[in-house]
């Protein structure tokens, strides 16, 4: 049996393709298959956009890979058991996979799940993960406001329709950055004006990315539909 090639997590930035490190860089590079994940077979991939500039895809195998957004577990668990043995089908011959993702590989990304099973399916194969500034950075610099600082608190939460959780965690931290709170907008504001702190919240769509969208008077987004890559950050 050929040596395996080694599973590269490599963490592509928020958006904005100079936030990638060099060591991403090299790797993308130095490593013969570049997968990325996209939603649905022909739907276009984030992350790929973000490392076009840096990528030959004449010279590079290019392995597009669905994660479907469903909570069906049946479907989940076929779709990927299937992409994993797609990799394992270049590390079998000895290829490196630079597998991309848009902010840090180890911050809500599928990157996660797919070592996982990976390492449970081929305990053997090297998995090799490249930090990368995740979307909370970016927005923090973005809206030059600092996240934390001396013993204030920080947390990064995932929004959901639990407004007394949602309460609780905006009621015991200095800052808060909710991700993936395009689906339920409506309800944050309503916490927001609950507490008083509307106006110490902004939110941000495709942060650094050339589609970035800012912004800093909340209440207009009452109603609206957002993007899915879209965060909120608020500091008290």
């Amino acid at each position: 049996m050929s040596k395996l090639g080694t599973l590269y997590g490599l963490g592509v930035g928020p958006g904005d393709p100079e936030l990638i490190t060099v060591k991403a860089f090299r790797l993308l590079k130095e490593s013969p298959v570049i997968a990325y994940p996209r939603k649905k077979s022909g739907a276009k991939s984030y992350a790929l956009q973000i490392t076009e500039l840096y990528v030959d895809t004449e010279e590079k195998i290019m392995l597009p890979l669905i994660f479907p957004m469903t909570r069906d577990r049946q479907a989940l668990e076929l779709q990927w058991n299937k992409t994993v043995d797609t990799v394992w089908g270049h590390l079998s011959e000895g290829r490196n996979v630079a597998f991309v993702t848009e902010g840090d590989p180890m911050l809500y990304s599928t990157y996660i799940h797919l070592m996982r099973l990976m390492q449970d399916k081929h305990p053997e194969v090297p998995c090799v993960s490249v930090p990368g500034i995740s979307s909370v950075l970016g927005a923090a610099s973005r809206l030059n406001l600092p996240l934390a600082d001396g013993d204030e608190q920080f947390a990064v939460i995932p929004a959901t329709e639990n407004y007394d959780e949602m309460r609780r965690v905006l009621e015991t931290h200095d800052c808060v950055v909710f991700i993936k709170v395009a689906k339920v907008i409506d309800l944050m504001l309503q916490v927001l004006g609950d507490l008083r702190l509307t106006d110490k919240a902004s939110v941000i769509t495709k942060v650094t990315s050339s589609e970035e969208q800012v912004w800093r008077n909340v209440r207009e987004l009452a109603g609206r539909e957002l993007e899915y890559l879209t965060l909120m950050v608020v500091r008290k």
